[in-house]
């Protein structure tokens, strides 16, 4: 079976390297690097982990820094690994998105083949999901140049965990009645979102919203996987792997002694990722 994996973060060398000295002035990023679970890895650690998986192609980002020079820094590297690897490799770019410039990022970004911004991280970024006024620009640029989003969302109830943070189902609900002409993923099952989906109104609301897999093993048991299937939502979700703190080894032990259809881990493992492409004019294999 043919897999894509939607949540992959790389890093520069340079952001390794000084990761300390960065981390004194990324107080959202210090907490994440510090904690139990953070790995590091280059594009060519991914390489080598997707031919050991059979993953066929990824979607990778950095991280979402505050300071757009930092943003920048990982967008190059991004850039440089999918002009590389243009078979195996898409990309998106991270912005602060209340920042003066980061529109033009975004154009840059966009103009070197880049199709989507994220993983956005709202609490980390300093910014009101929710609030339009704040948001209006990020959607206005990614709608005007037919990319999407992928952000940060997590379950508002349950164990804490460094980089959870405070956005989960109501903001992001919030943000797709503000703007239902972008299409957004919300990463980590949208912290429960997509539920509401099971109320006629809601899933009006989220007709423009997806969710990936990411962190799964750490947050929920397999069984939320046969309640995906029974609730129809299936074709909504995307399998992120959120590496390199989770490989496709974790999420295959996640599945076995579950019964799951074949045509919805087809759906989750690629087919959804081609329509959230199509869905914004792009495609996986540009």
């Amino acid at each position: 079976m043919r897999v894509v994996d939607s949540h992959v973060h790389i890093y520069p060398p340079e952001v390794i390297s000084d990761w300390e000295k960065i981390g004194e002035k990324e107080p959202y990023f210090n907490v994440l690097v510090r904690g139990k679970v953070h790995k590091w890895a280059t594009v060519e650690d991914l390489i080598a982990q997707m031919d050991s998986d059979g993953i066929s192609q990824s979607l990778i980002f950095g991280f979402a820094f505050s300071d757009l020079a930092l943003c920048r820094l990982c967008n190059d590297y991004v850039i440089s690994a999918v002009k590389r690897y243009p078979d195996r490799l898409k990309g998106l770019a991270v912005v602060p998105p209340l920042v003066r410039g980061a529109v033009s990022e975004i154009e840059r970004c966009r103009q070197n083949g880049l199709i989507g911004v994220g993983e956005l991280f709202p609490e980390g970024q300093d910014f009101d999901l929710a609030d339009a006024r704040e948001t209006w620009r990020l959607v206005g640029a990614c709608h005007e140049m037919g990319m999407f989003l992928l952000v940060h969302t997590a379950e508002p109830v349950g164990h804490d965990y460094p980089g959870k943070g405070n956005v989960g189902p109501k903001e992001a609900a919030a943000f797709c009645l503000n703007h239902p002409e972008i299409t957004v993923i919300f990463a980590h099952f949208g912290g429960g979102l997509w539920m509401y989906e099971l109320m006629p109104e809601m899933k009006l609301a989220l007709s423009n919203a997806y969710y990936d897999t990411a962190a799964a093993p750490f947050l929920y048991e397999p069984q939320i996987f046969k309640a995906i299937e029974a609730s129809g939502l299936a074709y909504k979700f995307l399998y992120g792997s959120d590496y390199p703190i989770l490989s496709l080894n974790r999420y295959k032990k996640l599945f076995e002694g579950i019964d799951i259809g074949n045509s919805v881990l087809k759906s989750i493992f690629s087919d959804n990722f081609e329509h959230v492409c199509q869905d914004d004019g792009l495609s996986m294999k540009r």
